[in-house]
């Protein structure tokens, strides 16, 4: 039982047996994205599909400027066709670390090199369908160095917000993005350098 009063880290539940899976078909494969079919044997005896995507992992990076300014990216997205205010975030290449990962995709994204990378809190963001990981970093003493280095399928501007434009946006529920209103959460908790929003 956790004490809500003595700010103890609760454990996490006693982990189920896995499902045993029954058979695992190839529905599709490319170098963006895989798709398998698993049949999983349910405890009455009967099978149940589930389908699982699978993505490489990824970085996701909370950009603090020497001047306090968190690094945004307006960014347009295909799926829902939409343009918000997002962190950025990318694959990691094969071979590539985690923290390379991070400042490959700051700098290509932003033109922002960070003066030091600190490691955040990682997620599964759709641990439903996948076991894509996140590994979350924040991004202090960031300056601007380049332009942008996009993708011809990128569409994004760079935009600097104050701490409290930044939590204006997260309080509005204006980070429509996943990944960057749980990367603001974590550095509003974690990082010193945000704690005073």
């Amino acid at each position: 039982m956790s004490d809500s009063k003595s700010g103890r880290v609760p454990e996490n539940p006693a982990a189920f047996l896995p499902l045993p899976v029954a058979s695992s078909t190839r529905v599709y494969d490319s170098d963006w994205v895989g798709l398998r079919r698993d049949m999983l044997r349910l405890e009455n005896g009967e099978l149940q599909e589930h389908h699982v995507i699978e993505i490489p992992d990824a970085v996701c990076v909370l950009p603090i400027t020497t001047q306090g300014e968190i690094v945004f990216i307006g960014q347009y997205r295909h799926p829902h066709g939409k343009t918000h205010w997002e962190v950025p975030a990318g694959r990691i290449e094969p071979g590539e670390s985690p923290e390379a990962g991070a400042a490959r995709e700051l700098l290509e994204e932003t033109g922002y090199r960070p003066g030091r990378l600190v490691p955040l809190p990682g997620f599964h963001p759709t641990n439903g369908i996948s076991a894509h990981w996140s590994f979350l970093y924040g991004a202090l003493d960031c300056e601007k160095v380049a332009d942008q280095s996009l993708d011809p399928g990128e569409r994004m501007v760079v935009q600097t917000f104050s701490s409290l434009e930044a939590e204006a946006l997260l309080k509005a529920g204006r980070l429509q993005d996943g990944f960057t209103a749980l990367a603001l959460m974590y550095g509003r908790l974690l990082l010193p350098e945000l704690q005073r929003m």
